[in-house]
Parts: C-alpha cells; sequence; structure tokens
C-alpha cells in the first residue's frame, strides 16, 4: 500500500477529506415529472441531512443536475425543477446532505455528475468508505485529478479506470473494490442501479408508484410521501437495476458472514414513521423507553422528553413507570437537528434557539428528563441548565442507548475519541459533568432485546468497540472477492 500522505487542510486546521457523512438518497424511474417527486423524496428525508441536497435527471440520452448547499427547499424552486424537467426527463436521483467540520464545502453537494469513458454518470452515496483515503491517493499519483473532498468521488475515479472497464460487470467490479459502508444510487442515461454493501450498514428501500414506476430511498417515510408501495429492501451485496424493462437484480458479493445493520439508526437518525431493516422506529424507540424504566426507576412528579428524538422513547417510559408524561420542553420547528451541525459553536446556539422551557410546568418539581443519545455531552449540558434556570428541583436524566464511547467509521459523524464525553469518563463523571441528579443509559443488552433481529447483526462498535472491519488495515491492494470479504469482531 502506498505511503499515506498528509492531506490537504482547510481553513480552522481540519483535514480537507471527508471522513465521514451521513445522508439520505432517493431515485425514481418512470415518472413524468422524476425532478418534483425526487424534490418530495428529498423533502421527507430531510431530517438525514441539511447542510446540502441534489437532484440529477436524464431524459434517456443526457444527464444534467443541479446542486446546491442548504436545505432542499432553498436548493430548489418550482423554476428550477421545471428547467430540469424541461427536456422530457424520465428518471431522476437526488441527495441530501451533512459532513463533519471542514467538509461544508460546495463542491462536496451531490449527486456528482461526471463523464468517463463509459459516457455520464450520477452518483448519490449514503455512508462511508474507510479505504477511500488509500485508493484517493494511488489514484492521484497515477495523476488523477479530483474536483471534492468526498470520499464519493473515489468510487466514479474506480468505476471509470480500465481494469473495471474492462470486466464483464464494470459496476459490480467497481463494488468489490468498496471496503465500509454504502448505500449508493447511479443515473446513467439508460438506467438507475441502487446497490448496498454486504455488511447492510445503511438502509436502501424499493417501492412502486401507482402509474407503474419505482423509487428507491434510503428511508420508508419518503415511499410514503411520493405516493409509493413498499416493495423490499435492497438486499446486502446485491445491485437493483431499473430501467424500461422494470426492474432486475444481481449480486455483486454474498452478504457477509455477520451483518452490520447500525444500530442508531433507531435510536435517533431515522424518521419515527419509517421502517428501518423491517422494523418500525417508532415502536423501536417506545420499547428502548420501556426497557429504560425497567432498568432506571426512579421517583419524580413527571416524565418530560427531550424534543423531538427523546419523544418516543419518553413515551415509553411514562408508560412502562406510571408516571405522568408532560411536555414541559418546546421546540422552535424552525431550528434543525443540533447533532447535525458543523461546528459546536452553532449546535449550542441552535440548542438556545430550538428549546423553550415552560418554567410553570418544572419550577419546583422532580424530573425524569428522557433523551435518546448523548456524544460530545456540551450540547446535553446546555439543556440541563436551562432546566435548572427555569426552576427545576430535580433532573433524573435517562438515555434510551448505552454511552457512546468510540468513533463511528462507517457513516455517523460522532466526534473524534477524545471528544466524545463518555470516551474517558465513567457515568458518575459524566453526571457531574452534565450537573443533573441522576443519570442512567439503557445497557447494551437492553438496547439489543428491543431488535427484532438476533443482536449479533447489529453494529454496536460506538457502544463497544467491536467494528465489523478494521479500520485502520482496510483492503486496497486488491479486488475484494467475494469469499475474501474479511470480517471483524
Amino acid at each position: 500500500m502506498p505511503q499515506r500522505l498528509p492531506l490537504p487542510v482547510l481553513p480552522g486546521g481540519h483535514a480537507a477529506y471527508e471522513k465521514k457523512e451521513k445522508c439520505a438518497v432517493f431515485g425514481v424511474w418512470g415518472t413524468s415529472h422524476p425532478a418534483r417527486v425526487s424534490y418530495l423524496g428529498l423533502y421527507a428525508q430531510q431530517h438525514r441531512g441539511q447542510e446540502s441536497a441534489g437532484i440529477a435527471v436524464t431524459d434517456g440520452r443526457r444527464l444534467e443536475g443541479q446542486t446546491g448547499m442548504g436545505l432542499v427547499a432553498e436548493v430548489f424552486t418550482p423554476d428550477s425543477l421545471a428547467k430540469l424537467e424541461s427536456k422530457g426527463s424520465k428518471a431522476a436521483i437526488g441527495h441530501c446532505r451533512y459532513s463533519t467540520a471542514g467538509g461544508s464545502l460546495s463542491c462536496n453537494a451531490q449527486p456528482l455528475l461526471e463523464s468517463y469513458i463509459g459516457g455520464q454518470v450520477a452518483v448519490a452515496h449514503n455512508g462511508n468508505l474507510i479505504n477511500a483515503e488509500a485508493l484517493r491517493i494511488r489514484f492521484e499519483e497515477a495523476g488523477h485529478l479530483f474536483h471534492t473532498t468526498s470520499d464519493t468521488e473515489v468510487i466514479i475515479h474506480l468505476l471509470a479506470s480500465p481494469a473495471q472497464q474492462k470486466a464483464i460487470d464494470p459496476l459490480a467490479e467497481t463494488l468489490r473494490h468498496l471496503q465500509g459502508a454504502f448505500s449508493l444510487v447511479f443515473l446513467f442515461n439508460d438506467r438507475i442501479e441502487a446497490c448496498r454493501d454486504p455488511w447492510g450498514w445503511r438502509p436502501l428501500v424499493i417501492g412502486q408508484l401507482e402509474d407503474g414506476g419505482y423509487v428507491v430511498a434510503s428511508e420508508t417515510v419518503a415511499l410514503d410521501v411520493v405516493g409509493a408501495t413498499l416493495i423490499r429492501e435492497v438486499e446486502p451485496g446485491e445491485i437493483v437495476r431499473i430501467d424500461d424493462t422494470g426492474l432486475t437484480s444481481r449480486t455483486f458479493a454474498p452478504p457477509a458472514q455477520r451483518m452490520a445493520y447500525c444500530v442508531f439508526e433507531h435510536v435517533y437518525f431515522a424518521n419515527p414513521a419509517s421502517m428501518i431493516f423491517g422494523q418500525n422506529v417508532q415502536a423501536t424507540r417506545e420499547r428502548l423507553g420501556e426497557r429504560l424504566a425497567a432498568e432506571a426507576p426512579v421517583k419524580a412528579d413527571f416524565v418530560v422528553p427531550m424534543p423531538d428524538s427523546g419523544r418516543s422513547a419518553a413515551l415509553g417510559y411514562a408508560r412502562a413507570s406510571g408516571l405522568p408524561y408532560r411536555e414541559a420542553i418546546v421546540p422552535n420547528r424552525y431550528v434543525g437537528r443540533t447533532f447535525i451541525k458543523p461546528t459546536q459553536d452553532q449546535r449550542n446556539a441552535a440548542v438556545r434557539l430550538k428549546l423553550n422551557v415552560i418554567a410553570d410546568l418544572v419550577r419546583g418539581r422532580s424530573l425524569v428528563i428522557v433523551d435518546d443519545s448523548i456524544v460530545r455531552g456540551t450540547t446535553t449540558r446546555a439543556k440541563m441548565n436551562q432546566l435548572k434556570a427555569a426552576g427545576a428541583k430535580e433532573i433524573h436524566l435517562r438515555i434510551s442507548c448505552p454511552p457512546i464511547r468510540h468513533p463511528c467509521y462507517f457513516g455517523v459523524d460522532f466526534a473524534e475519541r477524545t471528544q466524545l464525553v463518555a470516551n474517558t469518563r465513567n457515568v458518575e463523571q459524566i453526571r457531574e459533568f452534565l450537573g443533573v441528579d441522576s443519570l442512567h443509559y439503557l445497557s447494551l443488552e437492553g438496547l439489543l432485546a428491543c431488535m427484532d433481529r438476533k443482536g449479533s447483526d447489529y453494529c454496536t462498535a460506538c457502544y463497544s468497540g467491536e467494528y465489523r472491519l478494521d479500520p485502520e488495515h482496510p483492503v486496497t491492494e486488491s479486488v475484494i472477492e467475494p469469499a475474501q470479504l474479511r470480517i471483524f469482531g
């Protein structure tokens, strides 16, 4: 493997290479207004990324696209959507994104649209490739030019390389080089190709419209919004092709020996209305709250959810504990999700804007505050300070997942190890840092007991430190043949 070279540094000291991202993808084939359908599909998945958005379309001969920084509704207007469809487009793919600090660049907005020897291609990616940096260095040493700092661009360079173009199935050959999490949607002139890594880290589903067209999306909530019926998930290691003849399927690798479904999708990221890995998110979060009440009962006046992602677990906690449920914290709906803000200053400002405590309800009361997770801890501490300033007598904080002690290398922007509040602190030390009267996290066993699939099928590395793939030693020298998929943990 070539020696790792230092990467360019952006203002603020961040490495220019994009390490981790968590996004939404969407694709539609066989409808008269694909850009507008994609807009709705992305809007329904806005919770997965608020930094940039984009749509690429094809009329069967040529691809065109539009990307921009901001929310879906800020990037696109009725006029811009009509322009994308003005040449009789028949299909589209879309993407909305957030990145780590340092990767918030307009050039990284997706779908990436490029021309190569095989024609034009656009690609939208949800996940993170652990071997992208080494592959990128090899391409750069061979004289390739890159236009972005995203790991996704490496996929296009792989697809365009002579070795892949000589293969019987260039796309399948390309995917076998990738290690890590990837739910991908490609748009070519004559087809959409939807692909999912052999470990199944990120969700990807297929639906059908009433007029017979097909859609693919990260979450089923997008299918609901565009009026599509869920068919099934894209299976790990599968490529689903959608074109004028319908839907066909092939595999580029067998499913991994142990799946790696991201359990944090259920804890935090996914929309409560979605089915993730075959399991409803709202019902799952209520189960987490019920289990949390059994593990960590406490005497209090009532249960208060931390809006918005703690609400479902709080309902379960209140039901199981018998304590009254009160909405004592009112969210400002015009402020985005604080976890996915690129900088901590932005997150802190968003907390102050986002949450308004109803002092008359909390003053002099003992509260069970239910939240979904604690990552860096600074945002949670700001929330607790708001409650104390409003006069809360006691704050008993309950978290519906285990402590996040380890970085994620597979598509969730958890801070570096040293920035995770639970990495160097035990629960008592975290309690002191947050300034609450008691703190309890749901156990890992309790979390997995609420999942429908067997516990070993879920990636819990952020809690346990057991990674399915070794992020420090990814395969880079040769194609990952189906029989050579390396499983760790």
